[in-house]
């Protein structure tokens, strides 16, 4: 039984790009040339490090469809001036990436993974931080928020009663300002909920409305801001973290954008933290000062010293 709430919600909206108007357009998808695709996959590799091979041009065009119906653009030329143009480009990328990108993510996804966190990694961390009581914990490409959520919750019910005496930081980070302006809402579909255990449900969420919202206790201890994995001087500027989820994310770069990626992650993790990445996801044979931990189901790895690797 999830407890029950009606208080307000707040937190802001994601950007607005283009003015849209409507033009009514025969079909739904706008044909895309070669030369467009690539001038397009160019732009999106340049700002995001997000790889579109060939095979994944008619994703691309579907996507991007949808954006120029909407803004009554009846082709790609006048779109890509519009990604070039000074006046227009930073507001229209951010609503090009909330088109193309996915934000498929769930509340416990991988279940595996995350009980050797909560089990095995985060007892030991947790040992290691009581002189300090201070953790630091980034979900990298949070998506909705549901894994730093899920974090928070594991952490929580890890600590337990000394939580209050401890400063904890779990940040969730994410290129899709649409995607976290719904993670700063804490405020979910029931089916988001389903699979959940009853106690989980009972202990971390309240009934609001027709929908569920995570307890303040546990929303008061994530924080989520904007960031693209590829501008490189940002992620230096972060904090070290004891603990880095980068899930599911190295799937869309290619090797070179992965190498740069998981370098400047592990340049932010604590000597002895511990960085996951997706069960589809491999660093091997990249030059990175990161190997894996050898622990079954975790995808986990930790930082090493003394490779070259690419910034």
């Amino acid at each position: 039984m999830v407890r029950k709430s009606n208080g307000p919600s707040n937190r802001p909206d994601g950007f607005t790009g283009l003015e849209p108007r409507r033009l009514t357009m025969n079909g739904f998808r706008i044909n895309m040339t070669a030369a467009q695709f690539d001038a397009l996959r160019g732009l999106i590799y340049d700002r995001s490090g997000i790889h579109y091979p060939e095979s994944r041009r008619p994703a691309l065009e579907s996507r991007l469809s949808r954006r120029l119906r909407d803004l009554g653009i009846p082709d790609y030329d006048r779109y890509i001036r519009s990604l070039l143009s000074p006046e227009t480009r930073d507001i229209e990328f951010r609503e090009l990436i909330n088109h193309i990108t996915v934000n498929e993510t769930s509340f416990l996804r991988n279940p595996p993974q995350l009980e050797v966190f909560e089990h095995h990694l985060l007892p030991d961390l947790i040992r290691r931080r009581r002189p300090h009581r201070q953790l630091r914990i980034w979900s990298a490409a949070c998506s909705t928020g549901q894994e730093p959520y899920t974090l928070a919750m594991q952490v929580h019910r890890t600590i337990g009663r000394e939580i209050a005496d401890w400063n904890i930081h779990i940040l969730g980070t994410d290129i899709s300002e649409k995607a976290l302006a719904a993670a700063w809402l804490g405020r979910y579909a029931r089916e988001a909920v389903r699979t959940l255990p009853p106690a989980m449900l009972e202990a971390y969420f309240i009934e609001h409305g027709d929908d569920v919202r995570v307890v303040p206790a546990i929303r008061n201890m994530v924080q989520f801001k904007t960031l693209n994995l590829k501008d490189a001087a940002r992620v230096m500027c972060m904090e070290i973290f004891d603990v880095i989820f980068c899930r599911n994310v190295m799937i869309y770069f290619d090797d070179e954008m992965k190498e740069r990626c998981a370098a400047l992650l592990a340049a932010r993790l604590a000597d002895d933290g511990a960085m996951f990445i997706g069960h589809s996801e491999s660093l091997r044979n990249l030059k990175v000062p990161l190997e894996a931990m050898g622990l079954p189901h975790a995808f986990a790895y930790r930082k090493v010293t003394g490779l070259g690797h690419a910034a």
